[in-house]
């Protein structure tokens, strides 16, 4: 079969042949890729940076996709861990982790929003006891994950939901996806953490895509203004564009309610994950959510690699 393969963590995936797999297990089969997303977990993956890698190449990265089964029903699946990736033309699913999808869905939507809101969904249907009326800031609302996580924020109840981000052009777009008010983190560190601290110093929830000196410079800020110290304070770390460390003063344990906790592969349990799939699959073959994909052919995978999506925008090869 033809496949995106990485054959340097050095260098995007060229389009080559690749080893068809087969399925091994009893809930296993073959399908055709219809579309894959290609995800930031996803590059870091085919880059050899992401946690779960394993350095063996050659490689198919993806780690999701929608595909076609012998007797044409749809599915939404999530690749197994020790598996070719979903960047091919064909790949193997587990049915235990997989979503049939009604017939007329547009595979390119699914695979586009379904990675991406499913960071926020998992972190806050399954990570924490989430209550509708809880208010929330979303630090990196810029990113594509970000402006999904304000929707899904907002569809599951929250009263009021901060987002905060560095992208102008991109923040000035949520308030039409339900940011009650939007913060730049544009200027120096001190400045915009003094920013949040006026703007969502008491919110119950913190959905974190961003981690290093962003959250090292913001987290002490709110907390101080905080008017109740004893409100528990859920800071869900799900990503790292600012930095893969914190430096995490322990007076700052002591003096708030504040729990950290990550959301991501490994933190919830697979059957939890697949459990949230055709409720979230739902909300983006309805439309609910705003998405906006940008198919490639998967045979310009190494232009795809190199492309940059708008905003709102996430790129899917397409077979």
């Amino acid at each position: 079969m033809y496949a995106a393969v990485v054959h340097s963590f050095d260098a995007p995936p060229r389009y080559d042949t690749f080893e068809t797999p087969a399925p091994r297990g009893e809930h296993e089969i073959l399908v055709d890729v219809l579309a894959a997303g290609l995800h930031p977990r996803v590059r870091s993956g085919a880059s050899g940076t992401h946690y779960s890698s394993d350095g063996v190449l050659p490689m198919v990265p993806g780690i999701d996709a929608v595909g076609r089964t012998t007797d044409g029903q749809l599915l939404y699946f999530v690749a197994l861990d020790d598996t070719v990736g979903t960047m091919a033309e064909r790949a193997v699913v587990d049915r235990r982790r997989a979503a049939p999808l009604a017939p007329g869905t547009d595979p390119v939507a699914v695979a586009a929003a379904m990675n991406p809101g499913m960071s926020s969904w998992v972190a806050l249907r399954r990570r924490i006891d989430f209550r509708p009326g809880a208010n929330v800031l979303i630090l990196g609302a810029t990113g594509n994950a970000g402006q999904l996580a304000v929707q899904i924020a907002k569809h599951l109840g929250a009263g009021r939901v901060v987002a905060a981000g560095r992208d102008p052009e991109r923040l000035a777009l949520l308030p039409a996806l339900g940011a009650n008010e939007t913060v730049s983190l544009l200027g120096e560190p001190n400045e915009a953490a003094e920013r949040l601290a006026k703007s969502a110093a008491d919110v119950d929830v913190v959905i974190d895509y961003l981690w290093g000196g962003v959250t090292e410079s913001v987290m002490p800020a709110l907390l101080v203004a905080r008017a109740d110290r004893s409100q528990a304070l859920d800071w869900i770390e799900i990503g790292s564009m600012a930095g893969q460390d914190v430096t995490l003063p322990s007076a700052l344990l002591r003096k708030a309610n504040l729990r950290v906790l990550g959301s991501g592969q490994g933190s919830a349990a697979t059957a939890d994950i697949v459990a949230e799939l055709p409720a979230l699959a739902e909300l983006i073959t309805t439309g609910t959510l705003s998405v906006h994909p940008l198919p490639m052919s998967l045979a310009e995978v190494e232009r795809a690699w190199e492309a940059t999506a708008g905003p709102g925008e996430r790129i899917v090869l397409v077979p």
